[in-house]
């Protein structure tokens, strides 16, 4: 049996379209396919860079001052001094319409509609939900977004354990997630910044190299599923 399949697992438990990968066909999911979860900021989205102008107009700095070059949490930018990242990142949604103004990552969505096209359940996952009161605005301007961009997806799922879902093969840039995932045996590829930089391989610094990872999964799980391959 090919090692990507898993049992199946429980429903998705956000207020998502997610589903069960199961290890067959179902009568009620359809057809087995090949799942890619593909993480949303600093993935489809270039989040740190277009975060930056905003925390400089947040913190009263001249445009250029913050440091490019950050870890997970963002510690470079101090923005403890004016409230903390939470307080940031609601008036970046909020008040900027950060999440539907994302510049996106080069090649991610022409990338993705390739792969939607040959079969591939595209499975966004995004923690986007973990400041109180103001979802709606976050996933309105989430589906916005990802659709005038012509995002190709199945499912979308806000929440934090993205492995509680599943998926053949995930891409992710937290560098938590990214150990977490590959710590639960599931294949990750690693999106490269300057926030997972000691995170091992696998890891892509494009979505053409993302494509080609992807690629070579996608063909080795179907070989594994023809009868009389184990």
């Amino acid at each position: 049996m090919c090692p990507l399949r898993r049992l199946r697992q429980p429903l998705c438990p956000c207020a998502c379209r997610g589903h069960p990968v199961p290890d067959h066909d179902d009568p009620v999911i359809g057809p087995r396919r090949f799942v890619l979860a593909v993480d949303l900021d600093g993935v489809l989205g270039d989040f740190y860079s277009d975060l930056r102008p905003i925390a400089e107009e947040w913190l009263g700095l001249e445009p250029g001052t913050l440091t490019a070059d950050v870890t997970f949490g963002l510690r470079e930018w101090h923005l403890e001094t004016a409230g903390g990242y939470d307080e940031l990142h609601r008036f970046a949604v909020t008040q900027r319409d950060f999440f539907r103004r994302l510049t996106p990552i080069p090649g991610a969505a022409a990338a993705l509609r390739r792969l939607s096209s040959e079969d591939v359940r595209v499975r966004i996952l995004t923690h986007r939900l973990f400041i109180k009161h103001f979802h709606q605005e976050a996933v309105r301007q989430t589906v916005e977004w990802l659709d005038r961009h012509g995002v190709p997806y199945w499912d979308l799922c806000f929440m934090r354990d993205k492995a509680a879902v599943g998926a053949d093969m995930y891409v992710e840039d937290s560098p938590q997630n990214v150990e977490g995932l590959r710590a639960a045996g599931y294949q990750t590829i690693a999106f490269g910044n300057s926030t997972n930089r000691h995170i091992s391989a696998p890891r892509a610094a494009s979505w053409k190299e993302v494509e080609a990872f992807v690629r070579k999964a996608v063909d080795y799980w179907r070989a594994s599923d023809l009868p009389g391959v184990s």
